[in-house]
């Protein structure tokens, strides 16, 4: 039967384990304060190594100071030609620029250009003060000097320092940035921070120049080569329209650009119908004038001529005459016939007149209708030309929408062109300097409290790492939680250690903490199977001194103390202890009946403190194993199961002996002690598969000599339950 069986933990008192639950709510960060408490010998020993590291590091550390000068970098150069602003608004698109400038700020080549403005190439006292590259052959020097063979690699070299003591801090959310440069020598790094400032001011206006230079060079050749193209267009364009034919006269106000023009035929043929459509209005005016005079004396015409008006007025009046004369005389009457006559003659006048005016309309139409028909005929030949020309203008168009491409081309470069020459004459920078640095009077580093600071973080990590390390090492058994993680057996309960203590004594004393914690085994085991604490039962350990004979001892006199009748057997026979307790000798005990003498007399003694009779183990037998190897053993627990209501053997250690599971063998169980703090679960774990081979039933375990301060998770055991005050009167035990 395995040790881990079902059954086994089935049968095991669930109030005899620690709650998982409880377990389970032990915040994380306890543990690890748990732990280091257990490991701060080794946690103090790191931090104080570190900060004495510390300390000594920073008393042999050379001063270093350093300066920082202040710039501003805009996103591009003030627009002094543009009329809408000076300036442009940075967003957050911009940081790709920003972030090329802060490159540009930490380049090689601006760091070389530093070192050659300030002619440190050629100063050894420069090299010696950052001591770096000091087995390279460019910097041997020879009478006191460098040789100038080397000066290009000496550069480098200078260039390669600047950088390495160089920092660039851009301010966050602005256009400033702080060029930070550290040495020893606190005039030197101011003086270098604001040779860099300047010198990258420089550096940006030679590379806008630069840029500007190749820029009006580039324009100048494709303006060369556009100026070309629109000349061979324009030559093409008059060549073809000269061959053609085709005139074409510039629009108001469109100059030589050649958009807008217009073909004479195309004005004369709009002029012609202009003329034509006011020959037709003309036509019909006069057709107009010319039917109504058809009618003679009723024409409105007739009666609008003054000269017809008269004559009618006159001729009226005449009439009016004679009609008063034929009232008193005869038409034959000679003023009647005088007037009668010059009636007459001014009828003939006004018809004559009317005549006249129907004819002069009647020639009028005919003159508008031939003028009509003339401009029709002049038109329709207009036209045919101007449909003629628009398809000999398809290949003129083609030359003309040529010539103005390469014009607009050429006018945009030459603009661009001139904008550049504009800029170049500018010379505007967008970069300034906001502050210039200054030497500092106070060394930047060492910082003691920082270094001391980063010491005692670097110790106390160590430290922890190392007590977590050692921690996951340590294989021993600390607290009961600690226990079921290794082990994963059932556990009866923790007895604490009392130093100092005679065992019969606290077990004699009801209110002890001892008495108290083995009462609690004692339930719990009587929960360990169906049929309560087992008849026959063994108490076994892995190594001696684990308190396992104490542990049988308590057992026997917690079940004397509830009314039963217990014996104790000592069944090591190789280091026997329980006739101590009885203050006997064991010339007569367990050996003796094994080897074959049935008679029990003088071989059980009583512990008269407890209240337990007791079987020592007698004479020192040559083999113990033999004689616990035959079936006299069993014959012993049999007999006196018969007159004691349980049997607890004291039984030797399992580890690198037989007689444990021998004895374990024929009892109904076993308990098995574990020592606290002082045995490692790999121990325990081989024992107990030794038991597990042999299909020992094990009823659980028991962890004795605890002690809670050293715990590994800090649980607070308490076994100093108090009954009362020492004046307050109790029962008897």
């Amino acid at each position: 039967m395995g040790l881990l069986t079902a059954p086994t933990r089935a049968n095991a008192n669930p109030a005899s384990l620690p709650s998982a639950r409880e377990s389970d709510t032990i915040p994380l960060i306890r543990q690890y304060l748990n732990i280091a408490k257990r490991w701060r010998l080794v946690i103090a020993a790191s931090l104080i190594g570190f900060l004495a590291l510390g300390i000594i590091v920073t008393l042999l550390m050379t001063p270093k100071y350093t300066a920082a000068s202040t710039i501003e970098i805009s996103r591009e150069s003030d627009r002094v030609t543009n009329f809408q602003g000076v300036e442009r608004e940075a967003s957050i698109a911009d940081q790709e620029f920003y972030q090329t400038q802060y490159g540009l700020l930490s380049s090689r080549t601006l760091s070389e250009n530093v070192a050659k403005e300030l002619r440190l190439v050629d100063k050894p006292e420069f090299f010696a003060m950052f001591d770096q590259f000091s087995d390279d052959p460019a910097l041997k020097l020879s009478n006191g000097r460098y040789s100038g063979d080397s000066r290009a690699r000496r550069q480098m070299l200078a260039g390669e320092i600047l950088i390495d003591n160089l920092v660039v801090s851009p301010a966050r959310l602005s256009r400033l940035v702080e060029i930070r440069f550290t040495s020893p020598d606190a005039d030197f790094s101011a003086t270098v921070a604001n040779a860099w400032a300047q010198q990258f001011i420089e550096t940006n206006l030679d590379r806008k120049s630069e840029a500007t230079a190749y820029g009006r060079e580039v324009l100048q050749r494709q303006l060369a080569e556009y100026k070309a193209r629109l000349d061979e267009s324009q030559r093409q364009l008059v060549a073809y329209a000269s061959q053609e034919q085709i005139i074409n006269l510039p629009a108001q106000g469109s100059g030589s650009s050649g958009v807008g023009d217009r073909s004479i035929v195309s004005d004369d043929l709009s002029a012609l119908n202009t003329a034509l459509n006011e020959s037709i209005a003309a036509r019909i005016e006069a057709e107009a004038r010319y039917r109504q005079a058809g009618g003679a004396g009723a024409s409105a015409e007739a009666l609008r001529n003054t000269a017809i008006s008269n004559l009618r007025q006159r001729r009226a009046e005449l009439m009016a005459d004679y009609e008063r004369l034929l009232v008193q005389f005869e038409p034959e009457y000679p003023t009647a016939i005088q007037i009668k006559t010059q009636i007459d003659q001014l009828d003939s006048s006004i018809s004559r007149e009317e005549n006249r005016v129907a004819a002069s309309y009647q020639s009028e139409y005919r003159q508008a209708l031939q003028r009509e028909n003339s401009l029709r005929q002049r038109v329709a030949g207009l036209k045919d030309d101007y449909l003629s020309l628009r398809r000999r203008s398809i290949q003129y168009n083609i030359f003309q929408q040529e010539v103005d491409t390469n014009r607009a081309l050429y006018d945009g470069l030459l603009q661009r062109f001139k904008e550049i020459g504009v800029a170049a004459g500018v010379g505007v920078n967008n970069v300034a300097i906001v502050d210039r640095a200054f030497a500092p009077r106070k060394p930047s580093s060492p910082n003691i409290i920082l270094n001391l600071f980063a010491s005692a973080v670097l110790g106390l990590f160590l430290g922890a790492v190392l007590a977590l390390a050692l921690e996951q090492l340590d294989d021993a058994i600390e607290d009961p939680e600690n226990f079921r993680k290794r082990i994963g057996l059932p556990l009866l309960g923790t007895i604490p250690l009392l130093k100092g203590e005679d065992p019969q004594v606290s077990l004699a004393d009801r209110k002890s903490e001892m008495f108290d914690a083995y009462l609690s085994v004692q339930t719990n085991l009587s929960f360990a199977t169906q049929d309560g604490i087992p008849r026959a039962l063994a108490v076994t350990s892995t190594r001696p001194s684990e308190g396992k004979s104490t542990t049988s001892l308590a057992l026997a006199a917690t079940l004397v103390r509830s009314g039963r009748s217990v014996i104790l057997i000592d069944g090591d026979m190789r280091s026997p202890s329980v006739h101590h307790w009885g203050q006997v000798d064991r010339d007569r005990g367990l050996s003796n009946f094994l080897s074959g003498d049935d008679n029990l007399d003088g071989s059980t003694f009583e512990i008269p403190q407890l209240g337990v009779t007791a079987m020592s183990a007698g004479p020192l037998p040559p083999n113990a194993a033999e004689l616990l190897s035959g079936r006299r053993l069993t014959a012993l627990v049999e007999r006196l199961a018969a007159d004691y209501d349980h049997v607890i053997i004291d039984a030797p250690p399992v580890l690198g002996l037989a007689d444990a599971p021998l004895i374990a063998s024929q009892v109904d169980g076993i308990v098995y002690c574990v020592e606290a703090h002082n045995i490692k679960s790999s121990l325990v774990t081989a024992s107990l598969g030794r038991l597990d081979v042999a299909d020992i039933r094990l009823l659980g375990c028991v962890l004795t000599k605890f002690e809670p301060s050293k715990a590994h998770h800090g649980y607070g055991y308490e076994y100093s339950y108090s009954y009362g005050a020492p004046d307050t009167k109790t029962e008897p035990a």
